[in-house]
């Protein structure tokens, strides 16, 4: 049986104009849920999903509620999400597992994610989170709490955290054994829970956010599962993206990939994570991975449809 590791994009649960709600997430998970029950019969599957908004809506949450309660640290906060998430995404592939008469056992992991307390992004914290503040209200908070805050292409000012590189998943070897069971198994949400493990072994929170496709292609590659799939907006990954003279891509090698990505075609902001993910897959385990849509998951599964990263 192929074992596959697919990262969902953060569309499948909550779109960038759709309202923050119980309804919206679930409603949109269902629809996920229907397209991957089908595609992915007959493998053993690991889901590892996005959080961003989620988490940014926490923190608007008890920013409101602070003068009642305190702020939790981020790394509770992804805790909080990733418990969320994963009892919504296992309940959506349950029904439509129920649905379609098919019989599979779900469970989701919450999946701590250990990062070197050395890692240069502590000294460069890029990754925006919460809510927007004014200037006046930045300088406050930087000065009370010791945030580092910039400004957001001009729409306000944020908190930006460290988004560390992922070292290791700890709760690896009881993911692989819920995989080989065949469970449907939800993990290293929104990147993991960001940790620092000690010389003695005692692991301690630490207030970070990481980069769900880089965690999802370290698990893939610890797992070592037959194909990683990232699913994106887009059916394939594009050079000159939104441009007139843009271009679909089937395949790409990890030579090829890591040149278009030099040459600038992959923003850090978008695709960049992913092929960087990807690159990192192929390359340390000499399978494919494949970018494409919610939509032609299906297709792509069987090398019909989305861009292959493939070894040189």
């Amino acid at each position: 049986m192929k074992n596959v590791v697919i990262a969902i994009g953060g569309n499948a649960i909550q779109g960038p104009k759709e309202m923050a709600s119980a309804e919206v997430m679930r409603k949109n998970l269902q629809v996920t849920a229907s397209y991957l029950v089908d595609a992915l019969d007959g493998m053993n599957v690991v889901i590892t999903h996005g959080n961003g908004p989620q988490v940014g809506n926490l923190l608007v949450q008890q920013e409101l509620a602070k003068d009642k309660l305190p702020p939790l640290p981020l790394d509770l906060n992804d805790a909080y999400t990733q418990g969320m998430l994963g009892y919504l995404i296992v309940q959506a592939f349950e029904n439509q597992l129920a649905k379609k008469g098919m019989k599979r056992k779900c469970a989701a992991l919450v999946t701590q994610v250990v990062v070197d307390p050395e890692d240069p992004a502590f000294k460069n914290p890029t990754k925006p989170v919460g809510p927007f503040y004014s200037q006046e209200e930045a300088e406050k908070l930087a000065r009370e709490k010791g945030w580092k805050i910039k400004e957001d292409a001009g729409r306000g000012y944020r908190r930006v955290v460290p988004s560390p590189q992922p070292l290791d998943v700890v709760e690896k070897d009881l993911v692989k054994e819920l995989m080989e069971e065949g469970v449907i198994t939800v993990t290293v949400g929104g990147g993991g829970i960001p940790v620092m493990q000690k010389d003695d072994g005692v692991i301690e929170g630490v207030e970070a956010v990481i980069d769900k496709d880089r965690a999802s292609s370290l698990l893939a590659r610890m797992l070592d599962v037959d194909m990683f799939v990232i699913l994106t907006g887009v059916e394939k990954v594009y050079v000159n993206f939104g441009k007139p003279d843009q271009k679909a891509l089937d395949k790409l090698t990890v030579s090829q990939a890591s040149k278009l990505m030099e040459e600038g075609h992959f923003p850090a902001g978008s695709m960049g994570p992913k092929i960087e993910s990807a690159i990192a897959f192929v390359k340390a385990t000499n399978r494919q991975c494949v970018i494409t849509s919610l939509e032609k998951v299906s297709e792509a599964l069987k090398g019909k449809s989305g861009t292959f990263i493939v070894p040189d």
